[in-house]
């Protein structure tokens, strides 16, 4: 298991994917992680310039929110990524991005529908829209909890706000964020030229599983 300073290093280095990718502007999105065996997580602070990120700057919280470790005030999003490690065990990362046509699909409070091979590998179906809530306390982890405990996606478009992913640790949090852009943006094109047909139920099931448990090495 990685240590807390591994954790902090971690986090900070897969900032500069949200970065590389164009899923944040400024200061916009955070990554966390859970601290394997602690009530713990390490989290970007608030307001902090994507280019100033270090392991240091990474601050440590519990999983209400309150900092236990770090000289910055934690992201503004922390009491929901901790609502999610709390109700969600099998959560270990979370990345929250506004990314902007998975976010144009937020806006619009629409799900992304399975048209594609890779929304079925990745996602497992439809990408759902969570509610909307309001920053700053725990309203948008409640609406990620309820909305992802039905379903296979490890993405939720919360409405109005943008999306948020989850994974068994930080980094897969963060290639869901990127796939979930990437899709987002090709089905947008796909809506321009018509109505993609869905993918039949049947093809999802078997696409999701070979790609969750063949694929790769």
């Amino acid at each position: 298991m990685p240590t807390l300073e591994e954790l902090r290093h971690e986090v900070a280095l897969l900032h500069r994917e949200l970065t590389r990718y164009g899923l944040v502007s400024w200061t916009a999105g955070n990554v966390s992680a859970r601290v394997p065996g602690e009530d713990l997580m390490v989290i970007k602070p608030s307001g902090v310039s994507y280019d100033e990120l270090s392991a240091e700057s990474i601050v440590v919280c519990d999983l209400h929110g309150a900092l236990v470790e770090g000289d910055l005030r934690p992201s503004s999003d922390t009491a929901a990524h901790a609502y999610v490690y709390r109700h969600l065990p099998e959560v270990g990362g979370v990345a929250h991005t506004h990314s902007p046509y998975a976010t144009a699909w937020a806006a619009r409070g629409e799900p992304i529908p399975c048209v594609l091979t890779m929304i079925a590998d990745e996602f497992g179906g439809d990408i759902p829209v969570g509610p909307f809530a309001l920053i700053g306390d725990d309203s948008i982890g409640q609406g990620i909890v309820e909305t992802l405990r039905g379903s296979r996606s490890p993405a939720v478009l919360m409405r109005n706000h943008g999306p948020f992913t989850v994974g068994p640790d930080a980094r897969a949090a963060v290639k869901a964020a990127v796939l979930l852009e990437d899709v987002a943006r090709t089905v947008h094109f796909a809506h321009q030229l018509g109505t993609p047909d869905t993918i039949d139920k049947q093809h999802v099931d078997h696409l999701y599983a070979r790609y969750q448990n063949v694929y790769g090495q």
